[in-house]
């Protein structure tokens, strides 16, 4: 459950504030321009949420100012000429006006061939080429889940691919399934490994804490590795979602905890 949010301003800085009934505050900031979200327990009152986010305004406005300072991409046109990403791989668009069958397919290592009907506008190329992302994932992903399950012990009842902002996977233990992100489809295939690995955990392990580590740790050694590349790539102008950890400070009502993707 959770209330209807609430913004104050803080030294300049304007803070949402939802609270819900959970135990403990989460302080987090979020590309692209560093928004600052906190979520807080339901019995903690404004003034000790604004003294929770002035012992961290040091580290706000640093995440602030990094993102703010990251390359991005700005709009895709979908044009000849453009780059787009598969896998971690930059590539260049080359779009073919076509009476014959339409789609997208990799040419070479260097080009990205869409072939439209004639006088396609801009947002019917962009649905084309998202949906041969999707199929890609579709592709990879249910074989990565198989090889997965008897490793860490458990069953993905459902998986599904949908766009997010603020996430790059999501899951719902309660029916055994899990949401992945369809910009996954730009990014390594060790990034997309880590998240549907993370995900899967937490069908077994809710939280964040040391016995998600701990398992994560185990199954998938050198996993922060594969979070900073997710951090450190391009981020695109219409995608918001990004693995940098929130902070919650610590104190008798608060507990760390890792980011989700």
């Amino acid at each position: 459950m959770s209330t209807e949010g609430a913004r104050i301003e803080i030294r300049g800085i304007e803070v949402e504030i939802v609270r819900k009934d959970i135990k403990h505050l989460h302080l987090g900031v979020y590309p692209p321009e560093g928004r600052v979200r906190v979520a807080a327990p339901l019995r903690l009152d404004n003034d000790a949420v604004r003294l929770a986010v002035i012992s961290r305004l040091a580290w706000i406005r640093r995440k602030r100012a990094e993102f703010q300072g990251q390359d991005r991409q700005s709009r895709r046109e979908f044009v000849t000429g453009e780059s787009h990403y598969f896998e971690g791989r930059r590539y260049r668009l080359d779009v073919i006006e076509s009476t014959g069958p339409t789609g997208v397919r990799l040419r070479d290592k260097a080009w990205m061939e869409m072939r439209v009907r004639p006088d396609t506008e801009r947002d019917a190329r962009e649905a084309m080429l998202y949906r041969w992302y999707r199929a890609q994932l579709r592709d990879r992903i249910p074989q990565m889940i198989a090889e997965w399950e008897p490793r860490i012990g458990v069953t993905v009842v459902d998986w599904r691919i949908r766009r997010m902002k603020t996430r790059w996977g999501t899951c719902n233990p309660e029916v055994g399934r899990i949401w992945l992100n369809s910009e996954l489809a730009k990014k390594p295939v060790s990034c997309l490994e880590y998240v549907v690995v993370h995900e899967m955990i937490h069908l077994i392990e809710r939280g964040h804490g040391e016995p998600f580590r701990r398992m994560l740790d185990r199954l998938l050694p050198g996993w922060q590795t594969r979070r900073a590349e997710l951090n450190r790539d391009y981020l695109p102008d219409e995608t918001w979602c990004r693995l940098t950890p929130a902070y919650t400070p610590r104190s008798p009502t608060t507990s760390q905890r890792l980011p989700a993707p």
